[in-house]
């Protein structure tokens, strides 16, 4: 979240990067809100600090005087309180500001993709989808009975190949690249979900779980980018300790409100998914190297697979609502004759830490955090990625040679 001060003195700069955003924000009403604050804050203070001159005072004539003065004190506190969750409300919808050599565009047209590795494979008989692939392994019928629509059960060698891939993921992250492996709550509270982003502007797409009236509302987290990033928060850590790095597997939960009718067949869009996150929590000097290696760790496991990919600079207009600059990973997808995003890796400068109160102590002063998040990967769509890229003509899959061991030294389903 940014601060109110920074935008009040740079408030044309704002105006200009968050319309790169392709978000409308009333500053307008922002300011004046601010300005009606902070003349509440003195109005208090006065009307306070005449009280503490009346309380020295003995005279009866003063008592009521000061009476007087504490019910105007609560009178300006609830207006203030007021104001002060219209400005949050504000604060809390306005995006992440796009660093500047990310691409200014509206929407995906102006991405830049910037490197490509590997060559599509040319097939020499008629190319199949992972549905067509899988379909005696996967349904999507049985799991419409169970929980409707956009829901999967994997079964036999497919869920073996899921499981393979989430334990082939985590090894590569955790034993070439140092992450540290967390098991995660996969139930969150609501300001959790306030820490990364998520809340309040994405209410529609989260699965909110309904409590009790005493008790406050939870969720199931949408992405582990939601418990990784808040395992530190209303802290201070110690400099010596940056970076932190995690990575977890764990089951993501999306309502998907606002992609209705889009890529409904197969699984590449589902509800309930697997993803192997990675999150990394620096000092924000080192922020720019840190995106550069989380993207490599998550290049590197279709590297490992062998599997043809490019590698996509998302304009301003495309990026998630707290990320400063975002890559996008996209893998090849033989039946589409299309590259399709696998994983997305952002820098979020110092825009969650702020959400989440997350410091670092540097010397005798504290400043905020820079958090960083990737998909390492979306374990379903790299599922679809092998799948296709190593279906043969009789319908079976090849095993990759880096995946062979995870699959029972299976070389093919």
């Amino acid at each position: 979240m940014h601060n109110l001060k920074d935008i009040r003195i740079n408030i044309d700069k704002f105006k200009s990067k968050i319309k790169d955003r392709s978000v409308e924000i009333d500053f307008d009403k922002l300011l004046s809100l601010d300005k009606e604050n902070r003349f509440l804050i003195q109005e208090k203070e006065k009307f306070e600090q005449e009280k503490k001159i009346l309380s020295k005072s003995k005279e009866s004539k003063n008592f009521e005087k000061s009476k007087k003065l504490s019910i105007e004190i609560d009178k300006l506190s609830k207006k203030q309180n007021e104001i002060t969750n219209k400005i949050d409300l504000i604060l809390s919808n306005i995006p992440n500001v796009a660093l500047e050599d990310v691409p200014v565009g509206s929407d995906e047209k102006s991405n830049k993709v910037i490197k490509k590795h590997g060559d599509p494979k040319k097939f020499e008989f008629k190319i199949k989808s992972h549905i067509d692939l899988g379909k005696e392994n996967m349904s999507f019928d049985i799991a419409s009975k169970l929980s409707g629509s956009r829901f999967v059960v994997l079964k036999d060698k497919l869920a073996l190949l899921e499981r393979a891939l989430i334990n082939f993921m985590l090894d590569v992250h955790t034993k070439k690249f140092n992450y540290t492996e967390i098991s995660p709550p996969l139930i969150v509270n609501e300001n959790i979900m306030f820490g990364t982003g998520q809340l309040p502007k994405f209410k529609s797409d989260q699965y909110e779980i309904l409590t009790n009236k005493d008790e406050e509302n939870k969720y199931l987290i949408p992405t582990a980018e939601v418990p990784l990033s808040n395992l530190m928060r209303d802290s201070v850590l110690d400099n010596k300790n940056l970076p932190m790095r995690f990575v977890a597997s764990t089951p993501c939960f999306r309502r998907e409100a606002g992609s209705y009718g889009k890529d409904t067949k197969g699984i590449l869009r589902q509800h309930q998914f697997y993803k192997v996150e990675l999150v990394s929590i620096v000092d924000t000097q080192n922020s720019h190297d840190e995106l550069n290696r989380m993207l490599n760790c998550a290049e590197e496991i279709l590297k490992l697979l062998k599997i043809p990919y490019q590698v996509v600079l998302l304009s301003s207009g495309d990026m998630g609502f707290s990320a400063e600059k975002t890559f996008d990973i996209e893998a090849w997808i033989p039946s589409e004759n299309k590259y399709r995003e696998i994983s997305s890796c952002s820098s979020c400068g110092t825009f969650q830490s702020r959400r989440m109160n997350t410091k670092v102590k540097k010397g005798n002063k504290t400043e905020f955090v820079t958090t960083l998040n990737g998909s390492g990967l979306a374990t379903g769509r790299l599922m679809i990625s092998v799948m296709e890229n190593y279906q043969n003509q009789d319908g079976s899959i090849t095993i990759p040679d880096a995946l062979i061991e995870y699959m029972g030294n299976k070389e093919k389903i």
